[in-house]
C-alpha cells in the first residue's frame, strides 16, 4: 500500500498536526504520562526535586527539546573528545516479589566527561519480568546528570526517550560516514517504537525521497505509513513517499538504506539480496543469542561499529559470525571513535560499489551527550 504527502497534516491554526494517528502505531514509552496532579506523591518528588535544585525532563520534554541534527554533532564531537565510560552493571535482583517469583535486573550506565565542564552521568534501568500482572510496565528507565566537579545532581530524565533518540541519531552519525551521500531510498525493518525516529534521521543525513517499510504484520507498517506520511514531510521541509510492503526481500534489494530494528532471533536481511553500494544499518540483536543479518551479508560487507568493547561481545550479528570464524575481528574496520578522529576511513566521496555494515549495540557515551543536550539547550523547535 501506497502513502504519499507532499504537505504535512494541518491541525487547528493551520499548524501541523503530529498526533493525529501516532497513537496506534507507537507504542507508548515508559515514563509517558500525563502530568502530575498537585498533591499527588508524583507532584511531591517534583516539587522536592526542584526545590533540590534538580530539573526534571519528562519523556515530552526530553522529545521536545533534542534536536536531530544538533544530537548527530554532539555525538560526533563526543566520540572524537572521548569520556570514560566503564563496562555497564549488570545485577539479578532474585525473587524480588517472594519465593517463586521471576529474578528481576538492574543495569546501570556510567559516563563522564573531564576538564572545566566535567559532567558525571548514569542510566540506570530496571526489568521486572512480573510487572505485567501489576498492570506496570516491565521496564523503567531513568537518566540522572550529575556535576562533575562536586557530584551535585543536576537533572532527571525520562531514560527511555533518551535512549531511543540518541540510538537513532547514533545510526545517523554512523550514516554521514558510511552510506551514499546520494541514497534516496531507505527501507525500514521494523515497525516498534523506534522505526519512526530512525526515519526521521536517516531522512535528515541523506535526502531520501522514498521510505519503504516492512513488519511481520503488515498491518502496523501500513498504520506507521500512513502516520509517516503525514508528519514526516512537515519535519523535513520536503515532500517524501512512504509506503508499507508486504515482500521484504523486494524492500530490501530496492534500498539504498536498510535499516532494520528488531527483537529477531533469526536472520531478516540475506547477503544475497544486497547490491553494491548499500548501507544496513543493524540496530536490533542486542544479545549474543539475537540475529538481524545471516553470515553471507557479514561477509560481503565492510563492518562498523559503533564500540568495539560492546558489539564484539554482545551484538549476535558480530559475536555469532565471529564464533562461527566468517569473519575475524580485524575485519570489523573500524568504531565511531576511529571513523570520528579520522583513524580509520568509512566509505570514500563516489565509492557506488561497497557494501557498509554497521552494528550497534548502545554506549554510555551517547546517552551522556543527549542528556546533556537536553539540559544545555534552549527548547528546540520539535525535531
Amino acid at each position: 500500500m501506497l502513502f504519499r504527502s507532499a504537505s504535512p497534516a494541518r491541525g487547528a491554526g493551520g499548524q501541523p498536526s503530529v498526533a493525529s494517528c501516532r497513537e496506534p502505531c507507537v507504542p507508548r514509552a515508559e515514563g509517558h504520562r500525563p502530568p502530575a496532579r498537585p498533591g499527588s506523591a508524583r507532584a511531591d518528588v517534583a516539587d522536592r526535586a526542584q526545590f533540590l535544585g534538580v530539573r526534571v525532563f519528562s519523556a515530552e520534554e526530553v522529545d521536545r527539546r533534542l534536536d536531530d541534527l544538533a544530537l548527530v554533532d554532539r555525538l560526533d564531537a563526543l566520540f572524537r573528545a572521548g569520556c570514560e565510560m566503564p563496562t555497564r552493571h549488570h545485577h539479578t535482583l532474585h525473587e524480588p516479589n517472594g519465593p517463586g517469583s521471576t529474578d528481576a535486573t538492574l543495569l546501570l550506565m556510567p559516563a563522564w566527561t573531564q576538564g572545566a565542564d566535567s559532567r558525571l552521568g548514569i542510566k540506570m534501568v530496571t526489568v521486572y519480568p512480573d510487572n505485567g500482572s501489576r498492570g506496570l510496565p516491565a521496564i523503567f528507565g531513568q537518566y540522572v546528570l550529575l556535576d562533575g566537579h562536586t557530584g551535585r545532581p543536576l537533572a532527571l530524565l525520562d531514560g527511555t526517550m533518551l535512549t531511543k533518540r540518541r540510538t537513532a541519531c547514533a545510526s545517523g552519525l554512523a550514516s554521514r560516514y558510511l552510506s551514499r551521500s546520494d541514497a534516496t531510498h531507505l527501507t525500514m525493518i521494523g515497525t516498534g517504537a523506534l522505526a519512526p525516529h530512525l526515519i526521521r534521521v536517516h531522512s535528515k543525513i541523506r535526502p531520501i525521497r522514498k521510505v519503504t517499510i516492512w513488519g511481520r504484520r503488515t498491518e502496523q507498517a501500513e498504520a506507521l505509513a500512513l502516520e509517516l506520511s503525514a508528519t514526516l514531510p512537515g519535519q523535513l521541509g520536503r515532500p517524501i513517499e512512504v509506503r508499507a510492503a508486504s515482500e521484504r526481500k523486494a524492500a530490501v534489494m530496492e534500498a539504498d538504506i536498510v535499516s532494520c530494528a528488531t527483537l529477531s532471533q533469526t536472520p531478516l536481511i540475506e547477503g544475497a539480496w544486497l547490491h553494491e553500494g548499500q548501507h544496513i544499518d543493524l540496530v536490533g540483536a542486542y544479545t549474543p543469542k539475537m540475529r538481524e543479518s545471516d553470515d553471507e551479508a557479514v561477509r560481503r560487507a565492510r563492518i562498523y561499529v559503533d564500540t568495539r568493547a560492546g558489539a564484539l561481545k554482545e551484538g549476535g550479528d558480530i559475536v555469532q559470525p565471529l564464533a562461527n570464524r566468517i569473519i575475524a575481528e580485524e575485519g570489523v574496520i573500524a568504531d565511531l571513535f576511529e571513523l570520528t578522529r579520522g583513524i580509520r576511513s568509512g566509505r570514500p566521496a563516489g565509492d557506488r560499489a561497497t557494501i557498509t555494515l554497521f552494528k550497534s549495540v548502545g554506549a554510555a557515551l551517547e546517552d551522556l551527550a543527549a542528556a546533556e543536550l537536553t539540559v544545555d539547550g534552549d527548547a528546540a523547535p520539535r525535531r
